[in-house]
């Protein structure tokens, strides 16, 4: 009798034993997880005040309101990093992953940023003057009422971007793509159409383009000429006629 007792008592309580390794087992891969990830935010925390170097990783670090002027941020990883009113320039950008960084009203005049990253960032009235960005990729960038006077945009991405109310007067965007992009109000006045530039189905709503050659321009249709602001001097592709109101009389803001 003692003995079939014992074998009772044995054959409940295993699962228990069993239950509790299991429960053990979860609780140190949870411990593991857990001072793991505080070491990669440990980690991250010590990079965003690390000072700019070539191909650092500022991913969503706060970099707002500061000097950076002249710094090399060559290839770096910026995703996410919040760059409001900071000074970047004369820096050097080339290659450098901005992807939905927040540029709000920063500076990256006369700064090189050949094929860097700018895909989703916020960058309203940001300055861009004389950036040298060719080959450089802006989808779906929020860019309304920035400033690329003088700059180098040629075979540069602009697709689906908002340009609203953006100055790129002396600007090279030879070879440029600025399909589905807002061009609301946009200003390409004596902008350098060297290559042909695609402007299919972008919203071109009193865009200036007084003086402006499109003879090669690809995507234009009448629709789009009869919203733009152009003159006698504007040059269109074979089979656009200009619009009866031009020259628009407005005086932009």
């Amino acid at each position: 009798m003692v003995s079939c007792r014992f074998g009772r008592w044995d054959q409940k309580m295993r699962p228990s034993i069993t239950t509790y390794k299991k429960a053990f087992r979860q609780s140190v891969l949870m411990l593991t997880a857990f001072f793991g990830c505080s070491w990669q935010q440990s980690l991250a925390a010590n990079e965003c005040r690390v000072s700019p170097t070539p191909g650092i990783s500022w991913q969503n670090c706060d970099k707002k309101l500061l000097m950076l002027n002249g710094s090399d941020l060559g290839g770096a990883n910026l995703t996410g990093a919040d760059f409001t009113s900071t000074d970047l320039r004369d820096s050097n950008l080339s290659a450098a992953n901005f992807e939905d960084a927040v540029l709000v009203r920063a500076s990256l005049a006369r700064s090189v940023a050949k094929g860097a990253n700018f895909s989703g960032i916020e960058a309203f009235r940001t300055e861009f003057g004389n950036l040298d960005a060719q080959g450089a990729v802006f989808v779906n960038a929020e860019l309304s009422r920035s400033n690329f006077t003088k700059a180098k945009l040629a075979d540069t991405d602009f697709r689906k971007a908002d340009l609203g109310r953006s100055q790129f007067d002396r600007a090279d965007v030879s070879g440029s793509r600025f399909s589905l992009a807002n061009l609301a109000r946009t200003d390409f006045r004596e902008a350098i159409f060297a290559k042909p530039v695609d402007f299919d189905r972008a919203f071109m709503f009193l865009t200036r383009i007084e003086g402006v050659d499109l003879s090669a321009a690809t995507g234009l249709t009448q629709w789009q000429m009869d919203m733009a602001c152009g003159d006698d001097t504007t040059v269109l592709p074979t089979g656009l006629t200009k619009a009866a109101s031009w020259p628009c009389k407005f005086q932009q803001e």
